[in-house]
């Protein structure tokens, strides 16, 4: 009655701003799945009704409403879960509140055990596959969960340059990808530790009466498309071009929404005019890309991996909360787990 799966969190390269009902994306995305920073969820399930759960060993009854509503909202693919209990065991492998999508490791780590689960028990549910279906119950707790499912490049939301692409799923990015992307580097430099000061649900809703929402949504669409050959050459100057733009624009919408929000530091803007500097004094391709949030993720190829890791302990660190950072790297997706809490 116990299933443990390992789930990573992941870093946007073009952004998911904006939703519709049920949990669809407005525009589409494209990520790095990571490897270090993730989570371990075991669920136990048995005959009955109910939830909890507890981080790192202690019961944590204020993330119950979450988890409830998360059920609530799969139950209609999964009927079965009205007849279990679940006792939920996660521990996350980065510090909670540290700017890292918890939820899209947290969320899609916990689908994994459920659809495992549904599978044990010979629940039919339907025709998609083992992670299409993780996939979607994901995306149903936290959009970005829903690429977490796979590993390397992850695409979501239809459009019209990924054939398979779709909104109700995350995909694996299908084309071809040059080796340089296989190990590329995400240094999180932590710059503010602690609860965001909007929610990812409440910023997405701003997007609703957004004056650009448009032209950002045609926006997306286009950088994926141009991402696309980037990614295909290992032309890292155009690679960085897209996604750097496709970071400050998040934060340009965030702060010209009604009402506005401002999350970047001026640590954060410290940081990226230390990079931009950097790469134009080296010629390194070294550059950085942002969630919601003022934490700074620094991308790299491996092939740089020494020249960077100085560069940053050197010169970035100073700006970080104790001199604090991740180093992680794109990973190869979720793991299944022996039980780990008996």
């Amino acid at each position: 009655m116990i299933t443990s799966w390992q789930s990573p969190s992941n870093i946007a390269l073009i952004k998911y701003w904006g939703k519709r009902h049920p949990q669809l994306p407005s525009n589409p995305s494209i990520s790095f799945t990571l490897s270090e920073c993730n989570t371990k969820t075991q669920v136990n399930f048995a005959q009955g009704s109910g939830v909890s759960i507890s981080l790192d060993g202690v019961n944590q009854p204020t993330f119950i409403p979450k988890i409830e509503e998360f059920i609530k909202r799969i139950s209609p693919r999964h009927p079965w879960l009205s007849s279990y209990s679940l006792s939920i065991e996660t521990s996350n492998s980065f510090p909670h509140s540290s700017g890292i999508a918890s939820s899209a490791s947290g969320l899609s780590a916990l689908s994994l055990c459920i659809v495992e689960f549904a599978e044990k028990i010979d629940f039919q549910y339907g025709a998609t596959g083992f992670h299409q279906e993780a996939s979607i119950l994901s995306r149903l707790g936290s959009g970005s969960a829903s690429r977490s499912i796979y590993g390397g490049l992850v695409v979501w939301g239809k459009t019209p340059s990924i054939e398979n692409a779709n909104d109700e799923y995350a995909v694996k990015y299908p084309h071809q990808v040059h080796p340089t992307f296989n190990n590329y580097f995400d240094v999180v430099l932590l710059v503010d530790i602690g609860e965001k000061a909007i929610s990812s649900s409440i910023g997405h809703s701003l997007m609703d009466t957004h004056p650009f929402k448009e032209k950002r949504f045609s926006q997306a669409h286009q950088n994926l498309c141009d991402i696309q050959g980037p990614l295909r050459t290992g032309d890292l100057e155009r690679f960085i071009e897209i996604v750097e733009l496709e970071a400050l624009t998040l934060h340009g919408l965030m702060m010209s929404s009604s009402p506005s929000y401002i999350l970047l530091k001026p640590n954060t803007l410290a940081i990226i005019q230390k990079i931009r500097e950097f790469r134009i004094d080296t010629g390194l391709p070294i550059s950085f890309t942002l969630d919601a949030g003022a934490n700074v993720h620094v991308l790299f190829p491996s092939s740089i991996k020494e020249k960077a890791m100085h560069f940053i302990k050197d010169s970035l660190t100073q700006h970080c909360k104790s001199h604090r950072y991740i180093l992680d790297h794109v990973g190869d997706g979720p793991k299944r787990l022996p039980n780990f809490v008996e």
